[in-house]
């Protein structure tokens, strides 16, 4: 190979070099211009991921807010802390994003409260329409508010507003001059307890003088729910307090409202233990409680026929009230005062039945009557009926066990029998706080108890703070002390209508007029007895 030629070779190879190094200098100008892209589209992905985030965040979660757990791209898109679900947006595809639908914009609609259900509705109403009979309206309108929804309800609105206005329009009761009064037991047959022959002219008289018959407590009831009465609890006319060392402490209720029509009273029963002496007369022997839970009387009829029904002033009062809730404030019934020698409500739960100690005759003649008499089974019969009343609204109180006169017995003397009523009465009834004087009487005078008097003294460390003596006098009176009440009662019984039905005053004059009530197949004139 010549000069030439070997030049001729060597330019060719330069220019096969320049040549390939133009190539290499394209290829690497292509890379980059697809690095470029690739960066272009991986930031227009990213673009798409964060529109795609804002628009679920915006449209698709709840209430089109950003939730504590979902990614929040407004704090350099690192999750937030939550106790709730995170929610992860996950990258879309490039198919997905080609074929992804526009998203539509919907209006967001009301959120509506459920329809409110019409027999709660109903039942509502029904029983908050008794609790405003019963003057409870701050009860009738928390019972209607208690129903969901009630705020939807144009009968519900509307009942609270009228129970507002009726509770707006009651007025103040002057709780120390609220009348008391008392019955014993109903007279069902006169012919009964008016029998001379067979009872005797003593305890006809005594009978004539202390009872009511059911005719007369039927009109006496009627009459006074007419002239506006409403039944109370003594205590309903007291506040009553106690201090951080157990001391009780009374004020006068000024919150006892009542419509300006209406006209408060106390009511008592004495005496409901169905007493042997009583059997021969016509009266019902014992409380039972009938099918239906109420509790009603066992009364036998001269032939001998047994009856269940209203022959006493608890089921036939229970009765009245069922058919006429505006004549009792928030359910009141009244108090029953109980000795204990013959046991209570019929049963025979003192403990000298079953000791046989200390018997009477016709304590001696019953057991020999009963001789599967067994005083555990008496004590939880009398225990139901005392359950019972107590869920009717009854309330009980101490007539003293022996059924004394307070003012002819000595502290200790009184000591002793309320000992027995704790130990045959109370652990039937429960504990008390009130105690019913017998025979009218009273352990103080008129004057306010003293701390130098030993009877009151005795019976406030026994725990009683209510004190009821009978009283005929005007005008009604209570006494509020801090540390007791008393109240003096009218006794409804044959002599005080006597004496008013034939034109003498009475204290019963304002509540009633004798005369319409009077039954005119008692004997008269009715003399006064002093039992009580």
């Amino acid at each position: 190979m010549n000069e030439n030629e070997k030049n001729e070779q060597v330019l060719d190879y330069e220019e096969a070099d320049i040549q390939a190094e133009e190539q290499r200098r394209m290829r690497r100008k292509k890379r980059r211009k697809m690095v470029a892209i690739q960066r272009i589209a991986f930031f227009i992905f990213l673009l798409i991921v964060i529109a795609a985030a804002v628009f679920v965040a915006l449209y698709v979660l709840p209430e089109g807010k950003i939730t504590p757990g979902s990614w929040n791209i407004f704090s350099g898109g690192q999750p937030q802390p939550s106790q709730t679900e995170l929610v992860v947006v996950e990258p879309a595809t490039e198919t997905e994003l080609e074929t992804a639908p526009e998203p539509v914009q919907t209006e967001t609609q009301p959120v509506t409260e459920p329809p409110v259900d019409s027999a709660q509705v109903a039942s509502a109403l029904e029983e908050a329409k008794l609790l405003a009979a019963g003057y409870d309206y701050d009860g009738a309108i928390a019972h209607l508010q208690t129903v969901a929804g009630f705020e939807s309800s144009p009968e519900i609105i509307a009942a609270i507003a009228d129970y507002g206005k009726a509770k707006n329009a009651c007025v103040a009761v002057d709780v120390t001059t609220v009348p008391h009064i008392f019955y014993h037991s109903l007279i069902n047959d006169t012919d009964r307890a008016f029998n001379v022959d067979v009872l005797g002219e003593a305890t006809v008289n005594g009978m004539n003088a202390w009872m009511t018959t059911v005719e007369e407590f039927d009109k006496i009831t009627q009459t006074m729910y007419d002239n506006g009465y409403v039944f109370v609890r003594l205590r309903d006319l007291v506040v009553e307090s106690t201090d951080e060392n157990g001391n009780v402490s009374f004020s006068p209720n000024m919150n006892l409202m009542l419509p300006p029509d209406k006209k408060p009273v106390v009511l008592s029963v004495d005496d409901l233990s169905y007493y042997h002496s009583y059997e021969a007369a016509g009266y019902p022997d014992k409380l039972i409680i009938d099918e239906n839970g109420d509790v009603k009387c066992h009364y036998v009829t001269s032939d001998g026929t047994e009856h269940i029904g209203d022959y006493d002033v608890v089921p036939r009062l229970n009765t009245f009230l069922e058919a006429h809730p505006d004549g009792a404030y928030k359910g009141a019934r009244g108090l029953i005062a109980l000795t204990g020698y013959n046991g209570v409500f019929g049963y025979r739960t003192d403990a000298d039945y079953e000791l046989r100690e200390h018997l009477m005759s016709d304590q001696s003649d019953w057991l020999s009557a009963h001789p599967e008499f067994n005083r555990q089974t008496e004590i939880a019969e009398a225990t139901k009926i005392a359950e019972a009343l107590k869920q009717e609204g009854w309330e009980f109180a101490s007539h003293t066990w022996g059924h004394l006169s307070v003012t002819n017995k000595t502290a200790d003397e009184l000591r002793i029998d309320n000992e027995k009523w704790v130990n045959n009465v109370q652990n039937i009834v429960g504990p008390v706080d009130t105690i019913i004087f017998a025979h009218g009487n009273d352990i103080g005078s008129w004057e306010d108890y003293s701390s130098d008097n030993e009877k009151y003294q005795y019976f406030k460390s026994a725990g009683y703070n209510f004190f009821c003596n009978v009283d005929g006098s005007l005008p009604y009176w209570v006494q509020i002390r801090s540390d007791y009440v008393r109240q003096g009662r009218i006794d409804l019984d044959g002599y005080m209508l006597y004496e008013s039905s034939i034109g003498e005053t009475t204290v019963i004059d304002d509540m009633f007029l004798a005369s319409q009530v009077f039954d005119s197949r008692r004997p008269t004139p009715v003399i006064a007895n002093g039992e009580s």
